[in-house]
């Protein structure tokens, strides 16, 4: 079934969107949730609160891209239930990972930044400078919390490599972001 007969599905309040949805975006939507989360059942519970999330937002909304609509859903749905559990301990999961690289070039913690409208923007214009191939690498690492291994497969190259890219991308960005008046 095509993305825009699932979201008139939606429209017409047709329960029969979330098992298209399911059945098309599932093993997509659990990758994202697993890769936060490092748990099976909390990345199915994660998936599960993004089908409820997408039945009560659309309507008003109508995703152009249904897929990465669904994504953010899954990624902020999963970061919220990652944050909610390991309040106390924290576990090395694809995200706890990705933001411990992302605060050395970013400063304090990216949680706390304080204008992360600004941030993002200036975070777009620096990946624009970038090749596609580091920032396909940047975004499925530090965005889809992809791990190393994976991210330098889709890249087309070694992981050595993959991490030396990502650590200058790093670098760049933090510079970049000292340019743009980010205290880093």
């Amino acid at each position: 079934m095509q993305d825009d007969d699932i979201v008139t599905l939606y429209w017409q309040r047709d329960e029969t969107a979330i098992q298209e949805t399911q059945q098309k975006y599932g093993r997509y939507l659990l990758k994202i949730a697993y890769q936060i989360l490092l748990d099976l059942e909390d990345g199915k519970e994660s998936v599960n609160d993004t089908y409820l999330k997408a039945w009560n937002s659309i309507p008003p909304h109508k995703p152009l891209v249904l897929p990465t609509y669904l994504g953010k859903i899954t990624r902020q749905t999963s970061i919220d239930l990652f944050r909610k559990r390991n309040r106390k301990k924290r576990q090395a999961s694809q995200y706890a990972v990705s933001l411990c690289e992302l605060e050395e070039c970013a400063g304090g913690t990216t949680e706390q930044s304080a204008d992360l409208r600004l941030l993002a923007e200036t975070i777009e214009r620096y990946l624009a400078t970038l090749t596609r191939q580091a920032r396909s690498a940047f975004v499925g690492r530090y965005y889809f919390m992809d791990p190393l291994k994976e991210v330098a497969a889709y890249c087309g190259m070694s992981e050595s490599k993959a991490k030396s890219m990502l650590y200058r991308t790093r670098q760049g960005l933090k510079s970049f972001l000292e340019q743009e008046g980010f205290a880093v």
